[in-house]
């Protein structure tokens, strides 16, 4: 029989989740309301982007002060291993 276990979410899933949520909504607003919001989405796009060459990401570095477990992602460069 297979058992569930709670295990929480890391840095790396919230940062995916917020993401996500923020392209979808800023798409949705953008046919509903003004093309505008298109610029969220660049936003995000960009920020995903260059996190991806730096590490350095606004949301990850908010979700570790909260005392999100980090992930492989954007954990600091001494938890790697």
């Amino acid at each position: 029989m297979a058992t569930t276990t709670s295990r929480k979410a890391t840095i790396d899933q919230w940062v995916f989740r917020m993401a996500g949520l923020f392209v979808l909504v800023s798409l949705g607003l953008s046919q509903l309301h003004s093309p505008s919001w298109l610029w969220a989405t660049a936003f995000v796009g960009a920020n995903l982007l260059q996190a991806s060459f730096t590490g350095l990401c606004p949301l990850a570095m908010i979700l570790r002060k909260l005392g999100v477990v980090p992930g492989a992602a954007f954990c600091a460069a001494t938890d790697r291993s």
